[in-house]
């Protein structure tokens, strides 16, 4: 999500726009929608103090316009015992808030720990933006 934010163009910026445009619904886990935050404010450090304004306004409206379905932190005795459903632990969170509400399509980057073995274990399809576009394009064919 914090690409989408940050980057003038590209798929995640894309998603973004269709959760705003109310054609796709955005469900955000809270402890996503913290280490977005956390990003953010770790780029706006980096920009001048203009711009780093438009980058928290810009932020703010998204929430606003998408109006995301907010899931809830998990209880962190469940993060325990549910550790070996993905093989790193700050992951844990994101993947049971994901279980929680169920989605059409976990989008992420991270490949290397939201794996096919843990789409599998989990029943989630996890994809990258740049698969969850093939996947529509292929709808309209």
């Amino acid at each position: 999500m914090t690409a989408g934010i940050v980057s003038s163009w590209g798929l995640d910026k894309a998603v973004l726009a269709l959760c705003a445009a109310k054609v796709c619904r955005l469900v955000l886990a809270e402890v996503v929608r913290d280490e977005v935050e956390e990003n953010l404010l770790l780029h706006a450090e980096h920009l001048r103090s203009i711009d780093a304004d438009q980058l928290l306004e810009d932020h703010r409206r998204l929430i606003k316009l998408t109006n995301p379905e907010l899931v809830p932190y998990p209880d962190k005795d469940q993060v325990r015992a549910s550790r070996h459903l993905i093989r790193h632990v700050a992951d844990v969170p994101v993947l049971l808030s994901a279980m929680a509400s169920k989605p059409d399509w976990l989008l992420t980057h991270n490949k290397k720990h939201f794996t096919k073995t843990v789409a599998q274990r989990t029943s989630l399809r996890i994809t990258t933006p740049a698969e969850f576009f093939r996947a529509l394009s292929a709808l309209f064919r």
